[in-house]
């Protein structure tokens, strides 16, 4: 095929396709014996108790049929639910895994940032790791040490640069992994939402750094949850939903086509969200189940939590962070204790929030499971961020209510405010 000289990115036919439930027992013992169950048609012994069995041995398809070209010093945005495809979609870009089918042309050098951490070795210094990441783009040694300074005053790490990156927490990891990524000579920057790790002021300092690199002709795709990132820094959007681009094309345009393809309920798979950080992970939240995501003022949400137990935890608590569609956070509010965590236990609770104080329009939710130390101190144990969304839509039984079909949350905010009495002179 012939390459147009401004297009850098060619995608076609893009398909990626998974087997479920083939292995992964933990263990090879496990995995002959599962084998071996379904070779004879007879249950497999190690599947939890519960689980449906048609499911086993499923294809999935995570794309299914993607085409798009980005051309020079384009930044494109990608956004979609969660297990829309995004991140197999990167992974495949970046050669982290192999397409089913289709084709990927790449014409330049590829920067990429898909996780915390990626491309660093945890043994070696933050100085090592930029040697070895320049290493790895093509680069010499005398082109990685003109720049050096540049990225290690970037990263706002200088004081640690020498020391093993092992020893970093996760938001120092993001700031010297951007800081190499968005320095080193590449012509084409990958990035997967890891800006959510980094401080307000550094995510500000990186989307003007994306920016000026998209003007200087570096093209960028960026995937991420936050809109208010993706409106600011993309030239246009794809939205992506079920393996499949619903639309390309304006940012605003897309935004809107990603609120209005979300489910109105039905379960979530929280399991296989990317977390960032922050937590110590002794207990993990694995699904949730929405009676409804179209919710009207007059009635709570309802949702039931699936979560699992690795380490004990004492007054396990629910944190329930609300934010707007263009990423404000709203507020945050929690649960009364839970219960006692023990090691190995599988829970299913059920919680109900009022919505009758928010402004009509589409929010995301991020949740956080919690308990406090000895000291009285905060312990995250779990934290996903945009876990689900939801439409709150102006109460049908409030004569008043009319007053708020058009709420411009620019001017009027996102708190619905209580109604102001008449005092009138007795």
């Amino acid at each position: 095929m012939e390459q147009n000289s401004d297009i850098m990115i060619r995608v076609d036919g893009l398909k990626k396709q998974y087997r479920l439930g083939q292995i992964g027992g933990g263990t090879l013992r496990g995995d002959l014996q599962s084998w071996w169950a379904r070779k004879r048609g007879k249950e497999d012994p190690n599947t939890k108790i519960g689980t449906d069995q048609r499911l086993i041995g499923q294809k999935f398809m995570a794309l299914n049929g993607v085409s798009f070209t980005v051309k020079k010093g384009e930044a494109v945005g990608i956004i979609g639910s969660n297990g829309a495809g995004k991140s197999t979609l990167l992974k495949l870009l970046t050669h982290v895994t192999a397409p089913t089918e289709g084709t990927i042309d790449l014409y330049g050098r590829v920067a990429s940032m898909l996780e915390v951490g990626t491309g660093f070795h945890p043994e070696m210094t933050g100085r090592e790791n930029v040697y070895l990441n320049g290493a790895i783009l093509g680069m010499t040694k005398e082109e990685i040490d003109a720049k050096m300074d540049d990225i290690i005053e970037f990263s706002e790490v200088r004081d640690f640069i020498d020391t093993p990156v092992k020893r970093y927490s996760s938001g120092m990891y993001v700031k010297l992994a951007f800081s190499v990524a968005a320095h080193l000579d590449s012509e084409i920057m990958i990035m997967d939402e890891v800006l959510a790790v980094g401080d307000m002021n550094f995510q500000n300092k990186c989307i003007a750094k994306m920016r000026e690199i998209a003007n200087q002709g570096r093209t960028i795709l960026y995937v991420s949850h936050n809109m208010a990132t993706v409106r600011t820094l993309c030239d246009r959007c794809m939205v992506l939903d079920q393996g499949r681009i619903i639309y390309s094309g304006d940012v605003e345009e897309s935004i809107n086509r990603y609120m209005q393809s979300e489910g109105s309920g039905g379960s979530t798979r929280l399991a296989d969200i990317k977390r960032h950080g922050g937590a110590t992970y002794d207990l993990k939240m694995l699904d949730i189940h929405l009676d409804s995501s179209q919710i009207s003022a007059s009635h709570p949400l309802r949702f039931r939590l699936h979560w699992s137990c690795k380490k004990a935890a004492a007054q396990v608590r629910l944190r329930f962070i609300v934010k707007y569609q263009s990423d404000d956070i709203v507020g945050l509010t929690y649960s009364t204790p839970i219960c006692d965590a023990h090691p190995g236990e599988d829970r299913e609770d059920a919680f109900e929030f009022p919505v009758n104080n928010l402004a009509p329009g589409k929010y995301h939710v991020d949740l956080l499971l919690f308990n406090a130390d000895e000291n009285g101190n905060r312990v995250n144990l779990d934290n996903v961020q945009y876990a689900f969304s939801m439409t709150v839509s102006p109460d049908p039984e409030d004569q008043t209510d009319f007053l708020f079909h058009d709420w411009i949350h620019k001017w009027m905010g996102h708190v619905k405010l209580p109604t102001i009495q008449v005092l009138h002179d007795e």
